[in-house]
């Protein structure tokens, strides 16, 4: 979803009643200031990417690409095991980001 269906998404809720408008104000501010949503469309994002520590079966690549793309971790599972088991190489591919992307950093540790 870009900036611009978020925002007519908020003011369609500030229409209903359901935000305030210091809510809608607030919620606006913080939309317009965290630029791009996430999404794998940047290279930014693909910085971002991390193996995750909370939401991991093995290693946490799952995970680590839901965070940044948005997308339900569930959803990256199963696509990773649809491509074993058609094309053979989502093993591969799970291993090798499994290998070179690094760990998120445990806060509080």
């Amino acid at each position: 979803m870009n900036v611009a269906e978020e925002i007519k998404r908020l003011h369609e809720l500030h229409q209903a009643g359901a935000l305030s408008d210091e809510e809608f104000a607030a919620a606006k501010a913080r939309l317009l200031n965290s630029g791009p949503t996430p999404g794998l469309g940047g290279d930014a994002d693909l910085w971002r990417l991390r193996r995750s520590h909370t939401d991991r079966w093995l290693g946490g690549v799952c995970g680590g690409l839901a965070r940044v793309s948005g997308v339900e971790s569930w959803i990256w599972r199963l696509l990773f095991v649809l491509f074993v088991c058609t094309f053979g190489f989502g093993l591969a591919i799970y291993i090798l980001l499994w290998i070179f992307v690094p760990e998120d950093e445990l806060i509080g540790n």
